[in-house]
């Protein structure tokens, strides 16, 4: 089998570091040079005291970083990162120690985890809050414009009704024009028991 030459193997990664300490987890975190074709990574995971070793390989993936498992509680361990490129694995990165914590050591870390997601929670809660006050704002507005308009339509309705009736009591009031006559008896208003006296009204010549 023909080895792929040296300078065609990608350099090592770099500022290796492990973060997120827990009682039996760790993540572990790197950066690559530029310029370089990386499709994976592969990590040598080693107790200090020798008792156990991990090698974790991936490919096909542009993660820098990885999440240590199955770790035991206040322990040493070392770990090496070496990057995986289209022509072979790159030599190992420097080694990087680190000791996991105690779980009494775990719990202020969680208790502060908590406290993370009560702030969010309550953050969600002020969200759905504010939506829905917003959306009941909303619906008293539709009502209130509902309400305008149905009250300006009667009002409407209201004016066209009592002009009707106005323009049918107008033509008896002043078409209606007492007869005058042009003959017949007068009474004397000063005497009403006087007998009745023919008048009659001569026509104009």
């Amino acid at each position: 089998m023909k080895c792929s030459p040296v300078h065609d193997r990608p350099p090592p990664p770099v500022n290796v570091t492990v973060t997120q300490l827990k009682a039996n987890s760790a993540t572990v975190s790197w950066d690559v040079p530029e310029g370089d074709v990386i499709i994976g990574y592969a990590i040598l995971q080693q107790r200090q005291d020798g008792q156990m070793q991990r090698f974790i390989r991936e490919v096909n993936t542009t993660n820098r970083a990885c999440v240590l498992w199955d770790l035991a509680e206040d322990a040493d361990y070392i770990i090496q990162v070496q990057s995986v490129g289209l022509y072979g694995e790159s030599q190992a990165s420097k080694r990087v120690h680190f000791r996991t914590l105690k779980q009494s050591d775990r719990l202020p870390s969680n208790s502060s985890n908590q406290g993370d997601i009560t702030v969010e929670g309550l953050d969600k809660e002020r969200q759905l809050q504010t939506g829905e006050i917003i959306i009941i704002v909303v619906v008293l507005l539709m009502w209130a414009a509902v309400i305008a308009l149905f009250c300006k339509q009667y009002d409407i309705i209201k004016d066209n009704d009592s002009n009707n009736n106005k323009e049918k009591t107008k033509p008896s009031s002043e078409h209606s024009t007492p007869e005058r006559p042009t003959g017949g008896l007068l009474r004397s208003k000063e005497n009403p028991d006087l007998p009745l006296t023919a008048v009659k009204f001569n026509e104009a010549s």
